[in-house]
């Protein structure tokens, strides 16, 4: 028992736990869309994006996440205007605004007389640094998150499936669209802490897929991608405590054994399926 309560005699694990386990939670179950919609790159390329964000709030000397929030927000939206409005493909549009606007963040901080700030926390997480101020913002993100998911959830269902259809139905995909990669934009920004730019994307596709390795069904498959994410990010925090490892590759490393597991086990379903019919 001692050996599993020894990291909360800290205040900062106490705080690492309850955003890794909201980050955790929320990146899979919005990455249960992510994956069926086959956006597993947009994850990426909206978290490379903030960057740019927090180099111009880091030189106006504002908060980070005020500056990642705006330009994640506005890439999400751009890529979706481009893919539309443009007769762009998805893929194209992501590639050549997260491109533009993380050379942005690399122009204008190579531009700056002089920088003493080191923003490689953002780059790889550091969840250990959560700060209450930070805990508070991500709770307060989560919930907005959370909250809109539940409210579009029957118009998200229908336009990841057959959007023609659920047009047809009097729903405004365009709009859904627009509102998933908004709230994708925010959870990115949750999880810049947790996970940091360069692993946000797996955390938001790995238990997701690991998901659908076993499953088809999408109730199962979303409760299913939420509690893959929590426990590899509870479980992976305490490996990291304990192997005195890097919190967020520890996290997402854990999540894509989970996923080896799984695809074994589906392969194992699927041909023991085949071979009693």
């Amino acid at each position: 028992m001692d050996f599993l309560l020894a990291p909360f005699q800290y205040e900062y694990m106490q705080r690492a736990f309850v955003a890794a386990l909201v980050v955790g939670t929320l990146c899979s179950t919005i990455g249960t869309y992510v994956v069926l919609r086959k956006l597993s790159f947009i994850g990426d390329g909206i978290a490379h994006a903030s960057f740019a964000g927090i180099v111009v709030a880091y030189l106006r000397g504002i908060d980070y996440y005020a500056g990642a929030i705006v330009v994640a927000v506005l890439t999400a939206l751009g890529i979706g205007f481009v893919n539309r409005r443009g007769k762009v493909s998805l893929d194209t549009a992501i590639g050549v605004l997260f491109t533009g606007a993380f050379a942005l963040g690399v122009f204008l901080m190579s531009r700056a007389p002089r920088y003493n700030v080191d923003l490689s926390s953002f780059l790889f997480g550091n969840i250990l640094g959560v700060s209450r101020g930070d805990l508070v913002l991500i709770l307060g993100l989560a919930a907005v998150v959370t909250v809109s998911l539940a409210f579009l959830y029957r118009a998200l269902l229908y336009t990841s499936f057959d959007p023609v259809v659920a047009e047809a139905s009097g729903i405004n995909a365009a709009f859904v669209d627009y509102a998933l990669l908004v709230l994708l934009a925010l959870t990115i920004i949750i999880s810049l802490e947790a996970v940091g730019i360069v692993l946000v994307a797996a955390l938001l596709v790995t238990p997701a897929a690991t998901a659908f390795q076993v499953t088809r069904r999408f109730t199962t498959m979303l409760w299913l991608s939420a509690t893959i994410g929590a426990v590899c990010a509870v479980v992976g925090l305490y490996a990291s405590y304990y192997l005195q490892a890097a919190s967020g590759a520890t996290i997402v490393l854990l999540a894509t054994i989970a996923f080896f597991i799984a695809m074994a086990i589906g392969r194992s379903r699927r041909r023991s399926a085949s071979g009693s019919r």
